[in-house]
């Protein structure tokens, strides 16, 4: 399987993104666009991204009524993202319209994950905003379950829960984890966090690093550092 190393690219603007695409040479890069960025400057980023040949996972996290979240899909299938998303808690039927929309005539799609729970979601904010009792790790996997059960490829979940994830779905079921950081650094808003090496040892299969790299004095060796830990190089 496949593993890889996503960049955040947490910008609000095209310069800013040109800017940090321009410092790479050769590299041909895994870029998260989000919704800041993506409301910033609309489709027109990913077409421009893409044309430079890298990689996007189309971060918006759609939640809504099925129907909806499937005429949404089928709009950005056009916009040719190689992964996209879905929040889990919009219910199984959502996720398999998610996947209708998506799906174009002639059977082909980007890959399709759910977000389980936030990174910067504690066991406790949880509990006390969402009145949810279950245990974290509980809640998680019953979202892992529904995302497999509807067709999709994998979840977003924490590097803290990506093996058990694997062991109730499947090696082949991807877990995409954010709330990665390096050993020396800042952990900022993450509450769930594990070093990119850990997350490989953990089964992690791609890794979701905006801050380390972005906000590195040289993005470049910072983002070849990620991969080295995270590949196991």
């Amino acid at each position: 399987m496949a593993k890889d190393v996503i960049i955040a690219c947490d910008f609000s603007s095209k310069e800013e993104v040109i800017d940090f695409l321009n410092k790479f040479s050769e590299e041909k890069l895994y870029l998260k666009v989000g919704m800041e960025l993506f409301y910033a400057e609309g489709p027109e980023i990913i077409r421009e991204i893409k044309k430079r040949g890298h990689k996007i996972f189309l971060d918006l996290k759609l939640h809504d009524i099925p129907n909806t979240v499937k005429k949404a899909m089928s709009v950005l299938a056009n916009l040719d993202v190689d992964m996209c998303n879905v929040h889990a808690a919009g219910t199984v039927a959502m996720m398999e319209a998610a996947i209708q929309g998506l799906t174009k005539t002639d059977g082909s799609r980007p890959l399709l994950i759910a977000v389980t729970q936030l990174t910067s979601t504690s066991e406790e904010r949880m509990k006390e905003d969402l009145l949810i009792d279950k245990p974290i790790d509980k809640v998680v996997m019953h979202y892992a379950g529904n995302a497999k059960k509807a067709g999709l490829d994998g979840v977003v979940c924490s590097p803290l829960e990506a093996g058990k994830v694997h062991d109730v779905c499947g090696q082949e079921f991807l877990t995409v984890t954010p709330g990665v950081r390096f050993a020396d650094g800042d952990m900022g808003d993450q509450v769930r966090v594990m070093t990119p090496s850990q997350a490989r040892k953990i089964g992690s299969d791609y890794i979701v690093v905006g801050r380390p790299i972005t906000g590195a004095e040289d993005p470049v060796a910072a983002y070849h550092r990620c991969v080295k830990e995270f590949l196991g190089m």
